[in-house]
């Protein structure tokens, strides 16, 4: 609670500041100095309809804008005083815009209006210097729909904080008000990311004091995943939202929150409500986001929407949505017969309608494998959980004082670069003849193939040599013919149709990746020397922007899980079909595709590795590799040229997807003492007995 020295200063402060002028006196001066009410409201980032409120009297600023405000009012006045005749308008320069908001203090005046720009391709760095603590979103163009960016964070006083440092003033009492008013008058919202897809959604945020206010309990309770906690059918804010003839989505109120109504023409009705008291944004994937203040809140959430796509419910939802986001399912194509313009199917896309797999690339629980009563087993592409045995150390190798962890970047982003998927249903063939090009699932035997045991199997999951037939992904078996091997699959399920449809996917997530690192000081000039010490000190620079790195991070590896998304629910009984099947992005065959592509670029390397320095792993788990070192650097490890440059195909160090971090160093005998007891040391590589998120 303040004191009352604190009141009694703030006061006397007020006393000592002459009123603001009448409301007609204060339109008078804005426009004797050429100014209009949405410039205004940029330069004391706030809205143009809060402005309008001033001037007609509905209204009065609040610190810190009162201050601004009045100084400004001020200066016009003495500047321009009230005429005897009607004076003549001036343009004059912009006011100066204040730095007390409690985030991002611009170092120049904000400009007069945003240059618009592609919506499908955000600016992708911040304007201020790599690598400083505490950098805001990046200003991007603002489309002018959407002058206050895509999202906000309301508090319990009625402060909706958005991007840029924008603080909104939001009257609502109740959710069907908030709603209204984020429609309405918030200016929030974002373009399509694709010429031919939809809008983004606005998205308010809620923290535990506007959940409150708005009549939401503190927390929702109950004995299901708290994921799956929804808000009971008969709670008032239920009744609230029904009575108003607004309606929720059939997941119901909970700590992801759709509510709309029916389009109007173009237009969509609807609001995305973030819950962040019932954990909306998962520590694993936001980690710190929800102890931060709201506006820092705001701007972690907004730098994510501007680079990735606003956030739709978790990273991995969200990481679904941006393939469809960036390839929509439909176009306008023009009626032959009635000469309108109709919703047609976008070429490249996997169209409106779900396919169901073929029976070896569904799940057990599946109703093609359940009525079809399958028993010739599962495609199995996964990624690796593979332990070098202690027996095949040599004693040079556990004489080497360190064990290094090196991780891929991304590794599934960079599979997925460049990637052919089947984007049609699958058609079944015996004996076919082997084709590269063609994604689908084959029946074959590959355990005739002997590699070095050194390395693990590029065929298996473990890393251990197939005992028999089993069915592969396409680039599975490409690269068993790479390695010079005959293949004579006996069956497969094949897709004639085929698309690069995760390529725009890919490279929208690589520019956010890239482009969030080189803000946190890791930039892709740096050597490795100097890469090695920015990734040893990134995360400090800011937290809030090393969040939203780790949210993209998840956003592709939970993207990639969701494309086979399991039945959920104690409730469920194998051979029912579960809510992700009747989407067209249920897709088991392409999350094979990036998985089996991803494990045999990490052979690849580990086996290139081995031709350049003589050097075989300990361990590798999904994407990081553990290997015996004679120094506690990757530079002591990696192969280099004589002219001092990364041997290309094997491992590098770097910021883009694909290329290589250091996890971590320990020692040798810890890693051997590991591999003895049966635990895989990349699992823990990294201390504090951290465990790497493996996909799904």
């Amino acid at each position: 609670m303040p004191t009352e020295e604190e009141l009694f200063a703030n006061v006397d402060a007020l006393l000592e500041e002459p009123p603001l002028p009448p409301p007609a006196e204060r339109a008078r001066l804005r426009e004797a100095a050429g100014i209009t009410q949405a410039r205004l409201a940029t330069a004391l980032k706030s809205t143009t309809q809060t402005v309008k409120n001033w001037e007609n009297g509905r209204s009065e600023p609040k610190p810190p804008r009162l201050e601004a405000y009045q100084r400004l009012l001020n200066g016009w006045a003495t500047k321009y005083p009230a005429p005897t005749t009607p004076a003549t308008p001036t343009a004059s320069a912009p006011p100066t815009t204040p730095t007390s908001t409690p985030i991002e203090p611009p170092a120049t005046p904000p400009p007069p209006a945003p240059v618009p720009e592609s919506p499908a391709h955000p600016a992708a760095s911040s304007p201020h210097p790599v690598g400083k603590p505490a950098q805001p979103t990046p200003r991007t163009a603002t489309d002018p729909r959407f002058p206050h960016g895509p999202l906000a964070v309301l508090d319990g006083d009625g402060s909706a904080y958005a991007a840029h440092g924008i603080v909104l003033d939001c009257p609502a009492t109740t959710i069907p008000q908030l709603v209204e008013w984020t429609l309405k008058e918030s200016g929030l919202g974002a373009a399509p990311l694709h010429r031919h897809g939809k809008d983004a959604d606005p998205l308010i945020a809620l923290t535990a004091s506007a959940a409150t206010n708005l009549g939401l309990p503190e927390r929702l309770e109950g004995h299901e995943q708290r994921r799956s906690l929804r808000l009971p059918e008969d709670h008032p804010v239920i009744t609230q939202i029904t009575r108003a003839r607004w309606r929720l989505t059939q997941r119901g109120f909970g700590p992801w929150a759709r509510i709309y109504r029916n389009a109007q023409g173009r237009d969509r009705q609807c609001v995305q409500l973030a819950i962040l008291p019932w954990d909306a944004l998962d520590a694993r994937s936001w980690p710190g986001v929800t102890h931060m203040r709201p506006p820092d809140i705001a701007r972690v959430l907004s730098t994510y929407a501007t680079r990735v796509i606003t956030p739709r419910g978790s990273t991995a939802v969200s990481g679904l949505e941006l393939m469809t986001a960036l390839r929509p399912p439909t176009r306008a194509v023009r009626d032959e017969t009635t000469g309108n313009w109709i919703p047609g199917h976008n070429p490249g896309s996997l169209g409106t309608h779900p396919v169901d797999p073929a029976p070896p690339e569904a799940t057990p629980e599946h109703p093609v494998v359940i009525n079809s009563a399958w028993n010739k087993g599962f495609l199995d592409e996964e990624a690796y959980q593979w332990v070098r045995h202690t027996d095949l150390l040599s004693d040079e190798e556990c004489l080497l004082p360190h064990a290094i962890g090196l991780d891929l970047n991304t590794a599934f982003l960079a599979a997925s670069a460049r990637l052919t998927v089947g984007l049609g249903a699958p058609e079944h063939l015996t004996h076919p003849t082997f084709n590269p090009k063609i994604p689908g699932s084959w029946y074959v035997d590959l355990s005739h193939i002997e590699l070095d045991p050194r390395l693990p199997s590029p065929f298996t999951p473990t890393g251990t040599r197939p005992t028999g037939p089993a069915w592969y992904q396409t680039h599975t078996i490409a690269y068993a013919q790479e390695l010079g091997h005959n293949i004579a699959p006996t069956e497969a399920y094949l897709r004639r149709l085929t698309g690069a449809y995760l390529d725009p996917w890919h490279d929208h997530l690589k520019n956010a990746y890239v482009a969030t690192l080189a803000d946190l000081g890791v930039t892709r000039d740096l050597n490795d020397a100097e890469f090695l010490t920015a990734m040893e000190h990134h995360k400090h620079a800011d937290p809030g922007l090393a969040a939203v790195l780790t949210a993209i991070k998840a956003t592709v590896k939970g993207g990639v899980g969701k494309l086979r998304e399991r039945p959920q629910g104690r409730h469920y009984k194998p051979g029912e079909r579960w809510p992700a099947l009747e989407r067209p992005t249920w897709r088991p065959d392409i999350r094979a595709a990036v998985i089996s592509k991803a494990r045999v670029n990490m052979h690849r390397k580990l086996t290139n590795m081995a031709k350049f320095t003589g050097r075989y792993p300990l361990a590798v788990l999904s994407d990081c590799v553990v290997y015996p070192s004679p120094g506690p650097s990757p530079t002591d490890l990696l192969p280099y040229a004589a002219s001092g440059k990364p041997q290309p195909g094997a491992f590098r160090l770097g910021p883009t997807p694909g290329l290589a971090k250091l996890e971590g160093v320990q020692e040798m005998a810890w890693a051997v003492d590991l591999m003895e007891q049966g635990h895989n040391p990349a699992r823990h590589i990294k201390g504090g007995d951290a465990v790497l998120d493996e996909g799904e």
